[in-house]
């Protein structure tokens, strides 16, 4: 089998698809064999990976199973370095945001000021919670509780409706003079929210989320009582942290956008379409260039077969997880007992292996995608999707040099594609 009918198959598009990319690629890099040397580094991670976790049955169970044992490892050991935190306080997940900060090293963010943030719920009073929690009306509410902690329950307490009108009626109002540098919060929610959340938080792998415009990451508060949840928990703090960084950049960008109409207007749409995570519905193919659409979001959460997934395109999720992934990485070299430099380059990274029976199966050498894996154990259920997208991303890398990915997304985010020309 072709390289490149290889490649396709993992990314389940059409060989034409990765032929086509890869002569208009190479006629605008001058690179050649990109494919070729994608695939053969692939292949030999893979090796590499398998020797140093002492799997030498190649079959798809064997190495999948091999590659859960080596993430349950890690997670004790975070779990260990961690002092064993609780997930139910400040106090006890203080070793794990105080590692997380350090590790990916973000500076302060250009988000909504706390003051505009409250004036938005004065037009727009969360019913729910003034109910839930017993309080007359939201000048009562806003006084007796933590602005934060409000806006980060919205999501789970106020209705997909309520949530549509606040954002479509009071963020298109939002001018840059709305914003403000200010440093990250990363929190616990105070305990109250715990029941009124169970509805959002029926599987436990939710309890951690956060709000890009107000540079928050918030985590409910449950107990870490799971194989793989220290490490889900860290590594989606760090996901976080890269990915409020961002859209901070985006937010900020806005602010100079020559195509905005007469200068403020329009800046409030465009948060909210950032927001959103909107993309677009289809992209040409490009006569003399190359175009890579943008993909805001993991499109196959939704649906798998979502034929964007198939063309040619990058994904600013898999790039903070990629940061993610080097942050863990980065932690286990400064700890001699802890081995987590293997995870660094394999988002990217995995291939078909035989399974017992007939056939073949694609596992994924991706930490994301085995930590989610094993937090569902369980449900039995395999991911793949971190590591097609990150596949994706990585082909783009290897034309355009790593430093163009974030920088041309940034650039061309508003377009929703990254046009390439010779």
């Amino acid at each position: 089998m072709q390289n490149q009918e290889y490649l396709a198959r993992i990314l389940r598009t059409k060989p034409e698809t990765i032929f086509e990319l890869e002569k208009k690629m190479s006629v605008i890099t001058g690179k050649k064999e990109v494919i070729d040397n994608i695939v053969k580094e692939n292949e030999q991670r893979i090796k590499h990976t398998l020797s140093s976790i002492d799997c030498s049955d190649y079959k798809s169970e064997s190495v999948f199973n091999a590659l859960i044992k080596k993430i349950k490892e890690d997670d004790w050991s975070l779990y260990e370095l961690f002092q064993k935190p609780t997930g139910t306080t400040i106090e006890g997940l203080a070793p794990v945001f105080e590692a997380a900060l350090k590790l990916a090293n973000i500076e302060p963010l250009f988000v909504l000021k706390k003051d505009r943030a409250a004036e938005i719920l004065k037009k727009n009073p969360p019913l729910n919670i003034i109910k839930a929690l017993k309080y007359k009306n939201v000048g009562e509410l806003l006084k007796k509780e933590d602005l934060t902690e409000i806006f980060s329950a919205l999501r789970f307490v106020e209705s997909k409706e309520w949530m549509h009108k606040t954002f479509d009626e009071t963020y298109k109002q939002l001018t840059p003079k709305d914003f403000e540098k200010r440093k990250v919060d990363v929190r616990v929610l105070s305990g109250k929210w715990l029941e009124i959340a169970e509805k959002f938080v029926e599987k436990k792998y939710h309890n951690i989320s956060h709000l890009k415009e107000l540079g928050v990451i918030f985590v409910i508060p449950l107990q870490i009582d799971t194989p793989g949840e220290t490490l889900r928990l860290f590594s989606l703090i760090l996901h976080y942290l890269h990915e409020v960084e961002f859209y901070s950049k985006l937010f900020e960008k806005e602010v100079k956008n020559p195509d905005l109409p007469t200068g403020e207007a329009g800046f409030g749409n465009r948060i909210i379409s950032l927001l959103k995570g909107e993309v677009l519905e289809r992209v040409k193919p490009g006569e003399d260039g190359m175009n890579w659409m943008i993909i805001q979001r993991y499109l196959a959460k939704d649906d798998e077969n979502d034929p964007r997934l198939f063309i040619p395109h990058v994904n600013p999720e898999a790039l903070h997880w990629k940061k993610a992934q080097q942050d863990i990485s980065r932690l286990g070299r400064r700890f001699k007992d802890i081995d987590l430099e293997m995870w660094r380059e394999l988002d990217w990274v995995g291939g078909y292996f035989g399974k017992k029976g007939d056939g073949e199966d694609l596992v994924s050498f991706d930490l994301v995608d085995n930590v989610m894996a094993l937090v569902k154990n369980h449900e039995s259920i395999k991911y793949l999707y971190h590591h097609q997208e990150a596949l994706w991303n990585h082909i783009f890398e290897e034309y355009m040099g790593n430093h163009n990915l974030e920088k041309l997304m940034i650039e061309n985010f508003g377009k929703g594609t990254i046009n390439l020309s010779g």
